[in-house]
């Protein structure tokens, strides 16, 4: 199927010969942005490992929840590698926060053990 010819153009089809709006980079996608929860699961991420493990279960849930949506609508949004830093923040956290409770659970059996055999 040859493209109509338009004189317009010096005999080169016109641009959009359909009549359909312009897009950026020909994809059809139109202009990325960035999903609108990226941020909160960086800060989350972040947050889990700085300050309170207890967000890194957060930030791991909603990181996922996230990709996923990204990943369902690819080319849509440009902060992807952003979320997947917060949600591997996230698991970083998680792992810390079960580390943690693992050696208190430890302490308090040891020193249980050794208060009952004195």
């Amino acid at each position: 199927m040859s493209m109509p010819q338009d004189p317009n153009y010096g005999g080169y089809p016109p641009p959009n010969p359909y009549g359909q709006p312009a897009t950026p980079y020909g994809y059809g996608y139109g202009m990325q942005r960035e999903h609108p929860e990226g941020t909160t699961v960086l800060i989350l991420g972040i947050l889990g490992l700085v300050l309170c493990q207890l967000l890194g279960p957060f930030a791991w849930s909603k990181g996922n929840k996230v990709l996923a949506e990204i990943d369902a609508q690819p080319g849509m949004y440009s902060n992807r590698s952003t979320v997947n830093a917060g949600r591997i923040c996230g698991i970083i956290a998680s792992v810390l926060m079960l580390f943690t409770v693992a050696l208190i659970v430890l302490a308090v059996v040891i020193g249980a053990a050794s208060s009952t055999t004195n």
